[in-house]
């Protein structure tokens, strides 16, 4: 697998052009570009420069993150996410990078019936991922483990899909999120999703705390928590895997650190996991 850094990881510390920076010095393959933090290098650089940097560079762009909350929208909303989408495309168009992380919506007190959401999120998938083709674009859903999201598991993921049945719509799989939902009570139902199926892994550990506790603040460098990430990482080899292994965290107290220090010790957490 090929090391990869998503920007999630030094979002409140650190900036787009600090971070391609960070992540060329310390030996990472692919970076996933946050949307946002694109739009803030945009005040001040432009594009092309971007491709230039990228260029010149052992770092590629693998993609972007993320267009979130794409379901149930009403229609403004989901014209919001249709420019995002449109912004996305622009940009690969000139730096490189094929992905846009897709995220079902996530709704505090919402309790959300899984047929309507499997067909909403089916009829949305569907309608990106035409303008999204038309652009040499893919889309990774991504499952998001929290009791408030509306598609929480792998399966239900997968089922969905399917269900699109695109070949340029699969999978994000983090390995925080489905540790969240089930605490991966069943790693062997990962041999039941086709390879080319999963389009970027993300990959972070969590602390020690029940579920009930734990949240998207307690993801942890790999190795410093309790998620079997040697055993996933044994069973997408087996699977045939060879895409990115990106680091994405979301930990305050990472971004108290100096960022230089959080992707030094990211790089150096991250590529025990990259093979058996």
């Amino acid at each position: 697998m090929k090391l990869g850094i998503n920007e999630a990881t030094c979002m409140k510390n650190s900036s787009l052009k600090q971070d391609i920076a960070l992540a060329e010095r310390w030996g990472y393959d692919f970076i996933e570009l946050r949307l946002d933090m694109l739009k803030v290098w945009l005040q001040e650089y432009s594009l092309e420069q971007l491709a230039g940097f990228f260029a010149a560079s052992h770092l590629k762009p693998w993609g972007y993150n993320s267009i979130e909350d794409i379901t149930f929208c009403d229609s403004e909303c989901w014209q919001e996410k249709r420019a995002l989408l449109n912004f996305a495309c622009d940009a690969a168009t000139v730096v490189g990078g094929d992905c846009v992380v897709v995220v079902p919506t996530i709704k505090a007190g919402q309790h959300w019936k899984r047929a309507a959401t499997v067909k909403d999120s089916v009829n949305r998938l569907r309608e990106m991922a035409e303008v999204a083709g038309e652009r040499g674009m893919r889309l990774a859903f991504e499952p998001i483990g929290s009791q408030s999201c509306c598609v929480r598991s792998l399966e239900m993921a997968m089922e969905i899909v399917d269900s699109v049945g695109l070949e340029n719509v699969g999978l994000a799989l983090d390995a925080f999120n489905i540790y969240l939902n089930d605490r991966w009570q069943d790693l062997a139902l990962l041999r039941q999703i086709p390879v080319e199926k999963i389009f970027v892994y993300h990959i972070d550990d969590a602390d020690n705390l029940p579920l009930s506790a734990l949240d998207h603040c307690h993801r942890v460098f790999p190795g410093n928590g309790v998620i079997p990430l040697h055993d996933i990482t044994r069973e997408l080899v087996a699977m045939g895997y060879d895409g990115i292994c990106s680091l994405e965290l979301f930990n305050p107290g990472y971004w108290q650190m100096q960022a230089e220090d959080v992707f030094a010790i990211g790089a150096q957490k991250t590529r025990p996991y990259l093979q058996p």
